[in-house]
């Protein structure tokens, strides 16, 4: 592997703060005297975003990826595929802010004693809609995988590439909400699970891109794929 930690950004609509999110991102990364790498991916965004992420590229560690949208489940996967060829652990986060890197170095310190470690959102401001498919995304993943992960769709969460990468292997690369599926494929194989409190905000820029009759749409596609994707992952634990 050519470095220690390789990080996963979807962004899609996200001008007014992506600089600033990535360069806080390496900030906290060179704090921690981390090898790494920033993956970015511009999910076909509408506004300023590719000139922003151009600059940011430009001061080091950080590839963008310019790309046709397909949405945020289907860039993730892209970003998964290169990231477990290049790094011994793969970090996903959004590229909102929501969910800031001040937390991370809790989840790095503890990497030596687990494979998979997530960030489990605290403070988060949800409506009715969102709070019963986020219910039902828990339900679901404990019924077809066992419990585990807290917080099973969370964009904070950190993985052993090794594993990472049986898993993307078997999930289509149209998967609305891989990071579901995987969270799933982690608990039923009982790999080492670590659950850490973050503390979630709430948007204050770009665009929540799934809304209203789309967001169910997209939510009874979800379970679709989650019901008939559910990857083998063999683990031995060490």
């Amino acid at each position: 592997m050519s470095h220690e930690l390789v990080l996963v950004m979807p962004v899609y609509n996200e001008e007014a703060c992506i600089a600033d999110v990535v360069r806080s991102w390496r900030d906290q990364f060179d704090r921690l005297g981390i090898d790494y790498r920033m993956i970015v991916l511009n999910d076909g965004s509408r506004d300023g975003t590719a000139s922003a992420l151009e600059g940011v590229a430009e001061e080091g560690r950080v590839d963008v990826i310019n790309k046709p949208n397909s949405g945020h489940g289907p860039t993730i996967l892209v970003g998964y595929h290169q990231a477990v060829q290049l790094g011994e652990w793969v970090f996903q986060c959004d590229s909102d802010d929501e969910m800031k890197p001040d937390s991370f170095p809790a989840l790095w310190e503890r990497r030596g004693d687990y494979d998979a470690l997530f960030g489990v959102r605290t403070g988060r401001e949800q409506n009715s809609g969102r709070m019963f498919i986020s219910s039902c995304s828990r339900m679901v993943v404990r019924m077809l995988f066992g419990g585990g992960v807290d917080d099973v769709n969370t964009p904070y969460r950190l993985m052993r590439s090794h594993l990472l990468e049986k898993v993307i292997l078997q999930i289509p690369t149209d998967t609305f909400a891989p990071n579901v599926i995987i969270s799933g494929s982690f608990a039923r194989a009982g790999v080492r699970i670590y659950n850490h409190p973050v503390a979630h905000e709430h948007r204050r820029t770009g665009t929540v891109s799934i809304v209203k009759w789309k967001l169910w749409k997209s939510v009874f596609r979800a379970l679709w794929q989650t019901l008939w994707c559910r990857p083998a992952l063999k683990h031995n634990r060490s």
